[in-house]
């Protein structure tokens, strides 16, 4: 195998060409893009003429291109179908979240996948940011402690506009909590561990459209710890200051702006004296917290580096299948209990 995984992407005209192709497939060391899809054709062939690829015009003509990995980034409604063509191309997979519309389209997605003797992988991309690898560090070492409680927060404003895939529950499958709560939610487990159980409230306050623009939920984890997680497609941007605060017996560890899609933030650990031993060259901050600031890294980029180092190692890529599962399986329980009004166990 060469040392650049050859890519195709099926959804080229959406978050693929705003960040995934130009900051994570071109940039990174290991891969090289070839061939590109999208149902719109001229933004394909847009996308493909901006990048010096194959404009393909079907997802079959995508996957005779010679690629050997694929890139999903449609709508969710279409990636089962997709990824299980794929597999049967013998293509590996990194698929967006969520992995589809219901646990049931997880499942088959990686079982396909897993028949075929293909890699399979989920575009959770926060999970690479420096500062949180940093967060998991300390928490992996012991230096906050038990772990006791966690929030994260994710909001934009995101009004109603003709073919947004995330308005409509037929084709993304919910809205502010699918889209961007599943970030929040997948970042405490990485953190924290498993969600056991969950209480979840959606709402529609400002805009109409069918899926839901207001989401909290209430998170219990297997280790004890609780967790919140707030998202909102009705706040302005400059409301949300992106939130994310980890607590334990030892301490905290407080950030803003590191959930996202940039490469950094503010973060701050407040820990017990002789708890902290974290080597950042970082200066105490002036109210007695350690700034956590590591070299910041592209986190496109950083995906796609992984799920390409794990093909040519032979090895499972850390943005496996296993927490795309467990997304949608903790997904489905909130949606569950906005239905029901009742706390979900896993």
């Amino acid at each position: 195998m060469s040392a650049k995984i050859k890519w195709g992407v099926i959804g080229s005209g959406g978050i693929a060409r705003r960040r995934t192709i130009p900051e994570g497939i071109t940039r990174a060391s290991n891969a090289e893009l070839v061939a590109v899809f999208d149902p719109n054709a001229e933004a394909n062939q847009a996308v493909a003429k901006q990048f010096n690829a194959r404009p393909a015009g079907s997802v079959d003509e995508l996957l005779a291109s010679g690629i050997e990995a694929v890139y999903i980034a449609s709508p969710p409604n279409a990636h089962r179908e997709q990824a299980e063509a794929c597999a049967k191309a013998g293509k590996h997979v990194l698929s967006e979240k969520p992995l589809g519309m219901t646990v049931a389209d997880a499942k088959a997605m990686i079982a396909a996948c897993k028949k075929a003797h293909v890699k399979f992988g989920t575009a959770f991309l926060m999970r690479f940011l420096a500062q949180h690898q940093a967060a998991l560090e300390l928490i992996r070492d012991g230096k906050l402690g038990k772990p006791v409680f966690g929030r994260a927060q994710l909001s934009c404003w995101y009004p109603p506009m003709p073919g947004a895939w995330r308005q409509d529950l037929a084709t993304g499958g919910g809205g502010s909590l699918m889209d961007m709560g599943g970030h929040c939610i997948d970042l405490l487990e990485m953190f924290f561990g498993p969600v056991k159980a969950v209480s979840c409230f959606t709402n529609r306050i400002v805009h109409s459209y069918t899926s839901e623009d207001s989401a909290l939920v209430s998170l219990f984890f297997e280790n004890g710890a609780l967790g919140t997680v707030d998202t909102f497609f009705c706040m302005p941007d400059e409301a949300s200051q992106n939130r994310l605060e980890l607590y334990g017996s030892f301490g905290s560890i407080l950030a803003k702006g590191t959930i996202g899609q940039g490469a950094s933030g503010e973060m701050v650990a407040f820990l017990k004296e002789g708890a902290t031993g974290y080597d950042a060259q970082q200066a105490r901050a002036a109210d007695g917290g350690v700034v956590i600031a590591p070299p910041p890294f592209n986190t496109y980029r950083a995906e796609i580096e992984e799920f390409s180092a794990a093909i040519i190692e032979k090895r499972e890529p850390s943005n496996n299948a296993a927490i795309g599962l467990q997304s949608q399986k903790v997904l489905a329980a909130c949606y569950e209990s906005a239905r029901t009004g009742k706390v979900v166990s896993l």
